[in-house]
């Protein structure tokens, strides 16, 4: 068949079976740095990290397994609005409004830069297995704007 008829398989998007937020795709490098082992074979090698600050799960996958973020090995950001936004480096919440409050951003460009490094791990020390550095732009434009 003509490949000009066959439509391309569009990407599922997986949706948290609690609070209905778009997940975050991770994989078992992520999962097996955030979930305590005896939770861990809840969910496969791979599944989605729910960003909601306000719902109780963590991670969830296709057949609406779920992991919540009280079964987690370690605080993580934003479950835990304490736990520092950068698991790499430590920028927490407090650091980015100190950096406001001072009207410097020293910490939170210095995070920038470390973030770009080799120094970074994003993968097994983000929750969501990403980079946090939109988090971190996002939480410093905020507290800028209040």
């Amino acid at each position: 068949m003509n490949k000009a008829f066959v439509r391309d398989a569009e990407p599922t998007v997986e949706r948290c079976p609690r609070c209905g937020s778009i997940g975050q795709p991770v994989g078992s490098v992520t999962l097996d740095a955030f979930i305590r082992a005896e939770d861990r074979s809840q969910l496969g090698e791979s599944a989605n990290f729910c960003p909601s600050e306000t719902c109780p799960v963590a991670y969830f996958d296709a057949f609406e397994r779920l992991v919540t973020h009280n079964q987690l090995a370690k605080p993580s950001f934003p479950k835990d609005p304490d736990a520092p936004i950068c698991g790499c480096f430590g920028l927490t919440r407090e650091d980015i409004e100190a950096d406001v409050r001072e009207g410097v951003a020293t910490r939170t460009r210095a995070l920038l830069e470390r973030a770009k490094s080799s120094e970074a791990h994003c993968s097994h020390m983000s929750a969501n297995g990403q980079s946090c550095v939109p988090a971190v732009q996002r939480y410093f434009m905020k507290c800028r704007n209040r």
